[in-house]
């Protein structure tokens, strides 16, 4: 599309980011595709911008990669995950927490508000788009270890609320933990305070599907279905 560079920006927790980056051929791939990559977890403090989101549930705000805050266009990766550390799921909303040095999981991790603070990290910024890769799953566990599924299914759009109702509803397919099967998906607290802060559509049947086969159709019945729930 014309962009005169690329850069991969990521923070991994709680594995080494480096040795992810290693683990799963970034190195190799930045040399071959030519772009750059950017560990944040070795950017210094100068590097990151404090942000206080008016009404949020972090103590004194929290620290941003400044790197997002002057991209000209962003786009977000994620997977289709578990989380066993509080979160209940990893989607797009959870994914943000990357953006944030790791110094501050510790009031992530220890506040009763975990879930809405992490949709809070997204209201200092927004993807142009966002790709989530379901075609292996984790349905427990996660974020690292957990028991893997096959989906067989990437979703993309340019909404985050959507795109993590729709991840919710396609763990529920595949038979899932408790915390995530429990209760309508737009009252799961990531996604509800995510809709609070306007970040993107308010109710399921605002979702707009796109597909390509008739595979994919027959999906989005079943998505609609646990939608409706």
């Amino acid at each position: 599309m014309g962009a005169k560079s690329i850069t991969v920006a990521e923070r991994s927790g709680p594995a080494n980011t480096a040795e992810v980056f290693e683990e799963k051929g970034l190195f190799t791939l930045a040399q071959e595709l030519d772009f750059k990559i950017v560990n944040l977890s070795d950017v210094p403090k100068e590097e990151f911008v404090l942000k206080k989101p008016k009404d949020c549930h972090w103590k004194e705000g929290f620290l941003f990669a400044k790197i997002y805050d002057d991209a000209e266009c962003i786009v977000e990766t994620c997977c289709l995950k578990t989380h066993m550390y509080g979160g209940h799921f990893t989607l797009s909303l959870k994914n943000a927490v990357g953006l944030v040095p790791r110094e501050y999981m510790d009031e992530l991790h220890s506040s009763r508000h975990q879930r809405k603070m992490i949709a809070e990290i997204n209201s200092v910024f927004k993807p142009d788009l966002i790709i989530m890769d379901g075609v292996i799953t984790f349905v427990d566990g996660g974020p690292m270890h957990g028991t893997r599924e096959e989906a067989n299914v990437f979703v993309a759009g340019t909404d985050k609320v959507a795109i993590d109702a729709v991840g919710v509803a396609l763990l529920r397919i595949r038979g899932t933990t408790p915390e995530v099967t429990n209760g309508s998906i737009f009252e799961q607290e990531q996604i509800k305070r995510a809709v609070e802060l306007s970040l993107g559509i308010t109710i399921p049947n605002e979702i707009e599907f796109i597909t390509d086969s008739e595979e994919a159709e027959n999906l989005v019945v079943q998505i609609k279905e646990k939608l409706a729930e």
